[in-house]
Order: structure tokens, then sequence, then C-alpha cells
């Protein structure tokens, strides 16, 4: 447990806090427009979201089974 606690850390570590301003959309609108325009993957578990983001070819990561990660799409560096 200690091993996958230290590892999603690290893994958040990697992650950016990203401040959006919208004009009263719903959070999911405003996930699913910054998505598509940095095509960056997506953190979620909402199932309506996860499809929405699959058609437009942005990967998605979510929780399976209450302790694994699952990803869907091709996650591509941008170094």
């Amino acid at each position: 447990m200690r091993r996958m606690g230290a590892f999603a850390l690290k893994l958040a570590e990697k992650c950016k806090y990203v401040e959006v301003k919208s004009s009263r959309k719903a959070v999911d609108d405003v996930i699913f427009e910054v998505a598509d325009k940095w095509k960056m993957p997506v953190f979620t578990n909402d199932s309506q979201l996860r499809k929405r983001l699959r058609d437009i070819s942005v990967p998605v990561i979510y929780v399976r089974q209450k302790s694994r990660l699952e990803i869907e799409g091709m996650i591509q560096s941008h170094v």
C-alpha cells in the first residue's frame, strides 16, 4: 500500500493545476473544451465525459475495480 501511495504522489507531482475562466458553463463542458484544445489526458470516472473525450481522441485515465488505473487512448510525450 505504501508503494502504491508513493507512486500516486509521484504521478500527482507531474500534474499541473490549470485555472480556467468560464462563463457559467458546466464543469464537464469546461474540462472537455480544455482537453480538446490541449489534447492532454484527463483523469475522470464520469462515464459520459469519458465517452465525449474518447470521441475526440483525448486519452482518459480512470479508476477500475477500486484499485487499478486504466488508460483509454494513447498518451504522447510532449517533451
